[in-house]
């Protein structure tokens, strides 16, 4: 909405600095919020009701209105991202700069500017991937628009796909998988998908065929091209990898698989959903983003399922990855999001990845022998227990305690050389007794002062409540809020 046909009293210039911060720092974020969220449950029942006239209506409203536009900029000033600029070189750092963009953010002859190519590594691997970084007005833009497309998404999207969903998480994944393999009669055989380039390869026009949104504004994100060592490519296919919107478009995208799978394998001759043909073919899915699994009571089977999968994902302009699409046995054992899914004479154990493991033990080799020879003991626990912190909670809802006790005697070990380091003509007994202390009753601690570090050994594994699947966080708000509490007294506990 331009600035002289918004509410706001056209004395009120938007060059008058100290207006625009009181402008903004007077904001009541909470009714904002709730008039956002109002407006994406209306979104989501009418999605429900199947009223596409009602979903374009409403989401009009949403993307046009003062309350999204203030939230979609301030979440844009307030992640990760916000001191990172695009090709403009802009930041919205102060409140007034803020306010200006909330009062001039419009669709009205908007026309978005190159993404900023930047290459990241992958992890574990000596390959880079490409990211595009918009300007810090389209990404508010792309934040707008995703707004009103989430309730649409959450709506229609698939049952099991966890990955950039509102209320799911990667561990609930890991449940879901435990569910479908734990039992004695579970499938044996499972075909893990990797999708090659997923968010570089979308077709565009699949997209505007079967995304509910403005094309126009659509047509701006995919085909902004992108700049790179000043050079400027076009983009003829995907959504930048780093937009806000690119997240809702790959779920999109991908949705469908779920029911490809029950047309083909759980339907009877009259289309009814039936356990009975479940139960024979045991071909269940989980999916987790780009990359998922699909279970088969035998390999044949699952080389169907491939094949299948293949077709499906041509469509849309992507295809399987060669390299990362396998096909084992339970028995052998699969990776997945960082957990070694394997049964052991036939009862199924979840453990924290080999590669996972090692890639922990490299970043605290790397803190605590390279990078924490100078630094004080305190800020090198400081540094170690925030690590170790995010690793352990999400793992300590799997078979981690011996995973654990390894991580921990690993630091020891290391922190040990560290320690031999800085005092090389003290004896071992010395560099104990000056930085291992013994607190509450509890001997060889490495501590300072008041900074202790985390002992793996002392965490105790608390098991992921299973969410329900057909729960919607636009619709089962109830639900979620209940869950959220519940979720956050396992973890103080």
């Amino acid at each position: 909405m331009n600035f002289r046909h918004s509410t706001t009293d056209k004395t009120e210039k938007l060059d008058n600095a100290q207006i625009l911060a009181f402008q903004w720092e007077t904001i009541n974020w909470v009714q904002v919020e709730e008039n956002v969220n109002r407006l994406q449950s209306r979104i989501a029942k009418a999605t429900v009701q199947g009223n596409k006239n009602r979903v374009k209506r409403l989401q009009y409203l949403l993307t046009h209105s003062f309350y999204a536009r203030a939230y979609a900029v301030k979440k844009v000033t307030s992640n990760k991202g916000k001191n990172t600029s695009g090709v403009d070189k802009k930041l919205w750092s102060t409140p007034a700069s803020k306010m200006k963009a909330v009062l001039t953010l419009t669709d009205k002859k908007y026309k978005a500017k190159p993404l900023r190519r930047v290459y990241i590594e992958k992890k574990n691997r000596g390959k880079k991937r490409p990211l595009g970084i918009p300007t810090m007005y389209d990404r508010a833009m792309q934040t707008l628009y995703a707004l009103a497309l989430e309730p649409v998404a959450e709506t229609t999207g698939d049952s099991v796909s966890f990955g950039f969903r509102r209320g799911r998480s990667a561990k609930d994944a890991c449940e879901q998988i435990f569910c479908v393999l734990a039992r004695k009669c579970s499938p044996t055989w499972i075909l893990e998908g990797d999708i090659k380039g997923c968010f570089d390869n979308i077709n565009h026009d699949w997209l505007k065929q079967n995304i509910p949104m403005d094309k126009r504004i659509m047509t701006q994100f995919l085909e902004s091209g992108f700049i790179y060592e000043g050079e400027l490519f076009p983009t003829n296919s995907g959504s930048p990898q780093g937009g806000a919107i690119s997240s809702l478009y790959a779920n999109m995208t991908l949705d469908g698989l779920e029911k490809l799978i029950q047309d083909k394998y759980h339907r009877n001759s009259k289309g009814k959903i039936e356990n009975h043909y479940r139960a024979k073919t045991k071909v269940n899915l989980v999916r987790y983003a780009d990359d998922f699994i699909i279970t088969a009571n035998t390999k044949e089977l699952a080389e169907e399922i491939k094949e299948l999968v293949s077709r499906f994902l041509t469509i849309r302009g992507l295809t399987l990855s060669e390299e990362k699409t396998k096909i084992t046995h339970i028995d052998d054992g699969f990776d997945f999001l960082g957990w070694t899914f394997r049964k052991f004479k036939g009862k199924l154990i979840v453990k924290p990845s080999k590669d996972s493991i090692k890639t922990l033990i490299r970043k605290c080799s790397t803190i605590i022998l390279k990078e924490g020879k100078a630094i004080s003991q305190s800020n090198l626990i400081r540094r170690l227990n925030q690590m170790i912190r995010g690793w352990t909670n999400y793992h300590k809802h799997v078979v981690a305690s011996q995973t654990f006790s390894y991580v921990n005697n690993t630091l020891y070990l290391l922190l040990q050389k560290w320690a031999k380091h800085r005092h090389r003509n003290k004896s071992s007994w010395w560099r104990l007794n000056k930085y291992w202390h013994e607190k509450d009753g509890k001997r060889w601690l490495f501590m300072s002062g008041e900074h202790i570090l985390i002992n793996l050994r002392r965490i105790n594994i608390v098991r992921h409540p299973k969410l329900q699947l057909s729960r919607n966080p636009f619709l089962d708000k109830e639900y979620f809020v209940k869950r959220r509490l519940k979720l956050r007294e396992l973890f103080a506990a």
